[in-house]
């Protein structure tokens, strides 16, 4: 949100504000995946989609919109992000031989992986209903059994890829369209239906790429000193803001009216770097 009505550089008001990309508010409100405060959200989560200096846009982007609720467009992209991450994280782990498919089979990884699942992407499921999941996704036939990085079997995993993404796609058209029917939906004229056996053999996917790559004791190495780089960065642009931040941030420190808006500049300006430019620059200004 904040992205796209203020940071992005295209379009500013007569009075010089910057409106960033100058969206529609059914573009702005497909965006917001969580449509709500920090505090303001679901029991449950801590995820929120808006700060509080970005409240006025985000109330025109809302106006008329069910409190809590997101429209159809950002139920799409919301189904879609779980769909192409959770599809290519598996290709990605079994390319990278991180995963053997044979372990797919195997009773004990699979255990572990169900427990993941549940856990973290399917609590209001069962381990019987992910489990049966589990197999429809093997019976499909889209699951490759072994990977040995030949051209052939890198050919079959990207057509594993497209099987998949086609049969979400296609399970949750066809439940949308049973309920709605064939006429245009948009925004708050229907809901997007994803049927729960769909829904739980992409928790399966999901919880085959945690167990494997996400959670493993490497990673989660990486994550720690990935986190201490940005907490690095965060204090040394506090140490010299007007001398350090980009042109156009710099300029958003100098307005800012208090210490609150001018530490989420500094918070923009960490989270607009790249990784190698935030790797690059923690080098330079951090390194013991």
């Amino acid at each position: 949100m904040r992205l796209l009505v203020r940071l992005e550089a295209k379009r500013f008001t007569p009075s010089g504000r910057s409106v960033g990309l100058n969206l529609t508010r059914a573009s702005l409100d497909a965006s917001s995946k969580y449509p709500w405060a920090r505090g303001e959200g679901p029991a449950g989560t801590a995820k929120f989609g808006v700060y509080a200096d970005d409240l006025e846009a985000f109330e025109w982007v809302r106006l008329g919109a069910v409190p809590g609720h997101t429209c159809l467009e950002a139920q799409v992209m919301d189904w879609s992000d779980d769909v192409a991450y959770s599809v290519h994280d598996v290709e990605d782990a079994v390319a990278s031989g991180r995963l053997d498919l044979r372990w797919l089979s195997s009773q004990t990884e699979m255990a572990a992986v169900l427990d993941v699942a549940h856990a973290t992407y399917a609590p209001d499921s069962t381990i019987d209903t992910l489990a049966a999941a589990h197999d429809r996704l093997l019976a499909s036939g889209a699951v490759p059994s072994t990977f040995d990085g030949s051209r052939r079997a890198l050919a079959a995993l990207k057509d594993m890829t497209s099987r998949l993404v086609g049969r979400f796609v296609a399970a949750s058209e066809a439940a949308t369209r049973a309920r709605y029917g064939p006429g245009p939906l948009t925004r708050y004229d229907a809901d997007l239906v994803v049927p729960e056996e769909v829904r739980a053999e992409c928790a399966v996917l999901k919880g085959i790429a945690a167990h494997f790559v996400m959670s493993t004791d490497e990673r989660r190495d990486l994550q720690v000193h990935e986190r201490s780089i940005v907490a690095d960065l965060l204090a040394a642009y506090a140490v010299d803001p007007e001398g350090r931040l980009d042109a156009d941030l710099r300029a958003d420190f100098v307005e800012a009216a208090d210490d609150a808006a001018r530490r989420r500049v500094l918070v923009d300006q960490v989270a607009s770097l790249t990784d190698a430019r935030a790797i690059h620059t923690h080098a330079r200004w951090c390194a013991a």
